[in-house]
């Protein structure tokens, strides 16, 4: 199976080389854990191979994704000015049909189906990252988005992309975690305390991989100005 690189060496290691190609991946996480720059590390690696790649973004702008990406040194500017990467207005589009609608105003007259989110990316696109998917679930019924999130992940199969689904933790607890048993694989991301420093760290857990061994053990990873870096297991007590 080809594997693409996550964008961080640690990780590529504890998942054989990298994403599983052409299959859909989960990362969730609470606020502030760092998902959004996951998924920069993805695009920024895929751009530096030469891939076709692209961001469906439902709550920052281009701008505020490419200012987020340089300050990790990852400057993707280059590649969205040339094209080889495109970041969608999803949440631009959004915000300016609510700014723009008066009285009468009902919320769920603005959700898009997640499979029609597919018919907005390009056919020759090899990495997609769609940040955040969790905005989509907040008033639907539980069995109407395992359906959409089928066949949404039909859909992407199809086009041979290989996806980051990026899903606060909100909403992938509140939608009873049915996102993970769609999904390839599935990484989630933590922010608790460490027992032994008496302080605040970031913990990740690869919950599921599909075709790829992988260890259950958490690992600690911190963000840095030259993006993240993965720690070792081992030895790490956590408090609930």
């Amino acid at each position: 199976m080809e594997r693409f690189s996550t964008g961080i060496d640690e990780l590529d290691k504890k998942l054989s080389g990298g994403y599983p190609g052409e299959k859909v991946i989960l990362i969730t996480g609470v606020a502030g854990s760092g998902k959004t720059i996951f998924g920069i590390h993805f695009l920024y690696r895929s751009c530096l191979e030469g891939k076709k790649c692209m961001m469906i973004a439902t709550e920052e702008t281009p701008e505020d994704i490419l200012y987020q990406a340089s300050l990790l040194g990852h400057d993707l500017k280059p590649y969205y000015e040339s094209g080889q990467l495109i970041i969608e207005r999803i949440f631009e589009n959004r915000s300016e049909r609510i700014g723009q609608t008066r009285v009468g105003f009902k919320p769920e007259s603005f959700e898009i189906e997640l499979p029609n989110l597919v018919e907005l990316v390009p056919e020759d696109t090899e990495c997609l990252v769609i940040d955040n998917v969790g905005v989509f679930a907040l008033r639907i019924s539980t069995r109407k988005l395992r359906d959409q999130l089928d066949g949404m992940n039909y859909l992407l199969r199809k086009k041979r992309c290989t996806t980051l689904l990026i899903m606060d933790e909100a909403a992938y607890n509140m939608s009873q975690q049915l996102a993970e048993y769609t999904a390839y694989g599935s990484i989630r991301l933590l922010v608790k305390e460490n027992a032994y420093l008496g302080k605040m760290e970031r913990y990740l857990n690869i919950s599921k991989m599909r075709s790829t061994p992988i260890s259950p053990d958490m690992s600690v990873f911190e963000i840095t100005p030259e993006g993240i870096k993965i720690r070792e297991s081992g030895g790490t007590e956590l408090v609930d």
